[in-house]
């Protein structure tokens, strides 16, 4: 079952949280590598919306907002565009489009940052807009301020956290055909306020709190940072949170919060389904759907975001049309 744990360090101005998705991240794949049109992922790009679905993940769960946070990378490459959207109850979904054939270990370069036009962009979409409110939205580019681009997608968004929110942050992310999991690790600010956690803090320390709240400053964040950075790849996909923790912190004095599963924790959920292509089909009218029917089996619509496939026959086309009351037994043979 997919896991959220959120932690303190005794004491420090840091914080973290680590994440393991695996129902929820397999669903995604499932959906995806069952859709006839479109088919599974190419490698590079699971391990990429792997790896940007639990940084979104950790990203919605420190901050206290009401609404999605979406991330995306578009840009140039087979990689046309890649979204994972998060609710602020932690319910994800993921997609990517590809413009073309993608090479076995292909890069996030090769990916979708060929010529340098490649961004990444993080928004924050309310669920109850007031008027005239426009989502937030912060925008990098895929490479340094040296035109270098980027390796690995945890080092995009480090430099977003850095740049954009002023935050210090490390992440360490992987993903596979089985775990999407990531860790963050974050210099809490001692005073001002962070952009994308839209909180304030605090400060009566005077100049040395000042000094701490430098970026790069922070001697206890820079500790824990650099031990967090020797998580390897592997311990990641396959230890649990736990274990981890103990293995990467344990001279640190760390609080743990109750882990966020089932209901409560990081779960898949997009907002298609069978009704509501249902009410589509029902939008198209009788003779349109009869005329599709006529020259193929099924009816059949696909979720552009998850990539779910829905095919209703012509038993099912009938019960969409048939006045309430009147419907006939339905077919089984659905999906």
């Amino acid at each position: 079952m997919s896991e959220l744990r959120k932690f303190l360090f005794d004491g420090l101005p840091v914080r973290g949280a680590i994440v393991r998705l695996t129902d929820a991240w397999q669903e995604v794949l499932r959906r995806r590598a069952s859709n006839t049109t479109a088919g599974a992922y190419p490698a590079p790009v699971q391990s990429l919306l792997g790896e940007m679905t639990a940084a979104a993940v950790l990203m919605q769960s420190g901050i206290q907002f009401d609404g999605a946070l979406v991330l995306q990378v578009f840009g140039d490459g087979p990689l046309k565009l890649a979204v994972v959207e998060v609710q602020s109850d932690l319910r994800v979904r993921a997609t990517a489009s590809l413009t073309g054939p993608v090479e076995s270990g292909a890069t996030l370069a090769e990916l979708i940052n060929q010529t340098g036009q490649g961004r990444c962009a993080i928004t924050l979409d309310p669920a109850r807009k007031q008027p005239g409110q426009q989502p937030y939205q912060g925008v990098v580019a895929l490479s340094d301020g040296e035109e270098q681009s980027f390796g690995r997608m945890a080092e995009v968004l480090q430099h977003y956290m850095r740049h954009s929110e002023q935050l210090d942050t490390v992440l360490v992310l992987a993903a596979d055909a089985q775990v999407a999991a990531g860790l963050l690790i974050q210099r809490l600010p001692v005073k001002g306020e962070a952009n994308l956690a839209g909180q304030a803090g605090q400060s009566s320390e005077g100049e040395a709190t000042e000094q701490a709240d430098t970026q790069g400053q922070n001697e206890d964040f820079n500790r824990i940072a650099h031990l967090a950075s020797t998580l390897k790849r592997e311990e990641l996909l396959t230890l649990d949170i736990d274990t981890v923790l103990r293995r990467l912190f344990w001279e640190e004095g760390v609080l743990t919060f109750a882990p966020l599963t089932g209901e409560a924790g990081p779960r898949f959920a997009c907002t298609c389904s069978r009704e509501r292509v249902a009410q589509m089909i029902r939008g198209l009218g009788v003779a349109e759907a009869e005329s599709i029917l006529s020259e193929r089996e099924n009816i059949e619509v696909g979720c552009e975001f998850c990539g779910q496939q829905y095919r209703f026959d012509a038993v099912d086309a009938a019960q969409i049309f048939a006045p309430p009351g009147s419907l006939p037994p339905g077919s089984q043979s659905v999906q």
